[in-house]
């Protein structure tokens, strides 16, 4: 039986999705070829923001390689815009002349970001944000140029400039109108977004309206753009500007082809268009007088668009209940319905701006028809459910507030949420996928990592906001074998070998440089790169103390200077005070370094310590000499701080002498070097002042001694301490802390904290290599004071620690 033809234009997110449900109901029906405009294969177009801002590659977020095409029989032509279609004829025409025939077509088009039609748009270095060309030129631009200004304050362009901040470019963000992001939240979650964001440098110039684009030549219309001018005659310097003012679908080829198109290709029910051979989904498609552009959205009209043509015909898409969940910058967002509220409308609202969290619930006739989340989205696909539902939800309108958890004993905690969640409950949105679905692939399919759960359920495969979730019910299904990602991955594009298989290779034979690590496991780039130096740099020093040489080339600038690099290229110093205390003396000398050197701040830490912000790279080791106080060490990979409370010495409430245990433990500990950043804690008693219950490793005092914690975090995403072990003496907090850091030293994978090594290796292994063997802890806490005996302060003793003296030198310029 001959092969029908299916030509897809477009090799996007939706039209992909849609071959790929095709290739699911029936895969030997179609002949199919596919044009895309862009020389690449489908791509994670979400994750493009990752990729500006340096947190991913290009190569990490295909989501379909060209094998996969080639596996399934699919002509793939990259770098080819059709540009007619013969609807008589049924041909397509490439702008190359390449052409196809179809008895079925797909438009997947897309959308074209919208260029503000003002002068100077046509100028070099003015781009928009779509695409991985333009990302490419934003992160060429941020090589070589300071200055760069954002036109628009929706979830683009916010992510274009902390991308572009984060690779050093001073960023302003222009908007036009009162509050960010104005069509997802409301304005409080807007204004709180803002001084957030403006807590971590960017500038905004909120209800502004751009009115020309000022190039570099003599009269400012050619060339490339140097500043952006503004309707009310003020100028700011821009040496990239990014237009992220909105999306057009792009109907241009349907248009021409003279197919119906109304804000975008006009299609049925069945994603048909006028002409019925012709099919459309995506950001290009209209439905019922809506374009979407969420990825939800275009992932129904995927699957009903390849029911139809796999010829099962029971499918109808009839629009979606749109929400909106996003993370600007590590900052959580959540929105569904009518969050706005109206007549006839109630509000609920919780506001905390002190935690950065804000809830607003919009209630109308007892049932739930809006919501607002910042800063606390865990119950976001919650609210949804209950949103979409109609529920009546006055039997439970009193704990609304607080989320699913508090209908019942479930806890807080991620892994608690995802024990409680009911099968058909919906942990993906963006593609439909539910608990049930997750938990039955991978007990059905025997799947261990999250990256085989994305590739056969499509969970967090598109946004990746229900990464967490699904990485708890692989953890919850799978018990102590579960394989987080980094132990199956690459260590970088230099090899094909795992951290784990790397580790290894190092200990079995014993390796002693970082070349003959490359040697031995046949790096494919001979001098490795940013990503995998210092992470064999870490693994040889952990592997064979004393043997190995330290190669302060292959370490971050942080650590190659001893101290922290600002934005401004200044530098903070934050030297050491044991568990927080301090003296007159100390203070003494801070105030006179402070004057003597014009540092701009001096601040009071989260942790206790007291950090000198804004000193000369030329002036650190002067500054370290006067001071007389240890490294802080608050710029690297080893121990930060050991938090304390006064404890009993002074606390009428203390029941432990919390001080002093914090000042054994950081002088036990303070020069180890760990695969990421360690901070400490102890608290006199159970009211935990010290905060021990999100430190990596946290000591509480009780009555009869002490309770140890471990494994906690209070980054971007908190994490809860586990409860550990209880002891009596402080001799044996040294030694359980100290073993149980030191397995994470010789275990952890390189920038892995100490939270994702215990999931990845499980609570109740960590227990049995500490608890349980008391020589193996004994040995542990040994090899741990072995590794730190006469570890160089890099402050006071430069040469023992190698440091490079050289780059403290200012340059000197002479003109010939």
């Amino acid at each position: 039986m001959t092969k029908q033809k299916l030509v897809m234009v477009g090799n996007g997110m939706a039209g992909v999705r849609t071959l790929e449900e095709l290739l699911k109901h029936a895969p030997d029906l179609y002949e199919i070829t596919v044009f895309g405009a862009e020389p690449h294969p489908n791509y994670n177009r979400i994750l493009l923001s990752p990729v500006l801002a340096g947190e991913q590659t290009i190569d990490q977020i295909i989501l379909n390689s060209y094998d996969w095409y080639a596996e399934h029989n699919i002509t793939l032509h990259t770098g080819k815009q059709i540009v007619s279609i013969n609807r008589a004829r049924r041909i397509v025409t490439a702008s190359d002349g390449t052409t196809a025939h179809y008895d079925r077509l797909l438009l997947a088009t897309g959308s074209n970001p919208f260029i503000l039609p003002i002068p100077g748009k046509d100028l070099e270095g003015v781009v928009g944000y779509r695409d991985i060309a333009d990302t490419q030129a934003m992160i060429d631009a941020a090589t070589t140029h300071k200055h760069a200004v954002v036109i628009g304050g929706g979830l683009l362009g916010l992510e274009a400039a902390n991308g572009l901040k984060v690779r050093g470019m001073e960023v302003s963000v222009v908007h036009l109108a009162d509050s960010l992001l104005e069509r997802q939240f409301d304005r409080n979650a807007g204004t709180l977004l803002r001084k957030s964001l403006e807590a971590r440098g960017l500038t905004f110039k909120m209800e502004t309206q751009t009115e020309a684009l000022i190039g570099d030549s003599a009269d400012g219309t050619a060339g490339r753009v140097r500043a952006v001018r503004f309707k009310d005659g003020s100028e700011v310097p821009a040496d990239i500007v990014v237009m992220a003012v909105g999306i057009r679908p792009n109907t241009s080829l349907a248009q021409s082809a003279g197919l119906h198109c109304d804000r975008g290709i006009v299609v049925n029910d069945t994603m048909q268009t006028f002409d019925p051979r012709i099919y459309a989904v995506g950001e290009c498609v209209s439905h019922r007088g809506i374009a979407y552009g969420l990825v939800a959205p275009l992932f129904e009209q995927a699957k009903v668009a390849a029911n139809h043509l796999a010829h099962f015909g029971i499918g109808r898409y009839v629009g979606s209940v749109t929400w909106t969940k996003l993370k600007v910058t590590g900052i959580d967002l959540f929105s569904a319905g009518n969050f706005t509220g109206g007549e006839g409308t109630e509000d609920i609202t919780l506001s905390d701006p002190l935690s950065g969290i804000y809830k607003k619930l919009v209630i109308k006739d007892d049932k739930l028809v809006g919501a607002c989340l910042y800063g606390d989205t865990a119950d976001g696909a919650w609210y949804f459910r209950l949103l979409r539902e109609g529920r009546n939800i006055a039997d439970i309108r009193d704990t609304l507030m607080f989320g699913e958890s508090s209908l019942g004993d479930t806890g807080h905690s991620g892994e608690s949420r995802a024990m409680s969640m009911a099968p058909e409950a919906e942990v993906c949105g963006c593609n439909g996928v539910c608990k049930g679905t997750i938990v039955n692939a991978i007990k059905g399919k025997g799947l261990f990592t999250l990256e085989e759960v994305r590739k056969h359920t499509k969970a967090a495969a598109s946004c990746g906001s229900c990464t967490g979730l699904v990485e708890q019910i692989l953890m919850n299904t799978l018990g102590g074998d579960y394989s987080a990602s980094p132990k199956a991955k690459p260590m970088c594009g230099c090899t094909d070998r795992t951290h784990a298989e790397v580790r290894q290779a190092i200990r079995e034979h014993k390796l002693l440089s970082i070349p003959a690590v490359q040697r031995f496991l046949e790096w494919r780039t001979p001098n490795g790169c940013a990503s995998c130096r210092p992470a064999l740099n870490y693994y040889l020093l952990s592997t064979w103390p004393h043997e190995v040489e330290d190669d302060p080339q292959s370490r971050f600038i942080n650590e190659r200077a001893h101290a922290n690099i600002q934005k401004d290229g200044t530098f903070s110093v934050i030297p050491r005070m044991w568990a927080g205390e301090t003296n007159s003396s100390e203070l003494r000398r801070i105030a006179d370094v402070v004057d003597k050197y014009q540092i701009p701040t001096v601040k009071v830490t989260g942790s206790q310590r007291i950090d000198l912000l804004g000193v000369k790279k030329q002036d650190l080791q002067a500054v370290w000499k006067d001071l007389g106080m240890p490294s802080g060490h608050g710029y690297a990979k080893a121990l930060r701080t050991v938090k304390t409370c006064v404890g009993s010495e002074w606390c009428r409430f203390g029941t432990q002498d919390s001080t002093l245990m914090g000042k054994q433990l950081e002088r036990a500990l303070w020069r180890m070097y760990a695969p990421h950043k360690v901070k400490l804690a102890v608290s006199g008693c159970p009211r935990n002042c010290a905060e021990s219950g999100i430190k990596d490793v946290g000591v509480i005092g009780v009555d009869s001694g002490w309770e140890l914690y471990v494994a906690g975090n209070g980054g971007i995403k908190t994490e809860v301490a586990h409860f550990f072990v209880k002891v009596r003496t402080h001799e044996e907090v040294l030694e359980y802390a100290g073993a149980f850091l030191q397995l994470y030293r010789e275990e952890g994978f390189y920038l892995e904290r100490t939270v994702h090594y215990v999931s990845r290796v499980g609570l109740e292994y960590v227990k049995k290599k500490v608890l349980d063997d008391a020589d193996n802890r004994r040995a542990l806490w040994e090899r741990l004071q072995f590794t730190l005996k006469d570890e160089p302060d890099p402050w006071h003793q430069p040469v023992e620690a190698k440091l490079d003296l050289r780059q403290f030198a200012p340059l000197s310029l002479t003109a010939e």
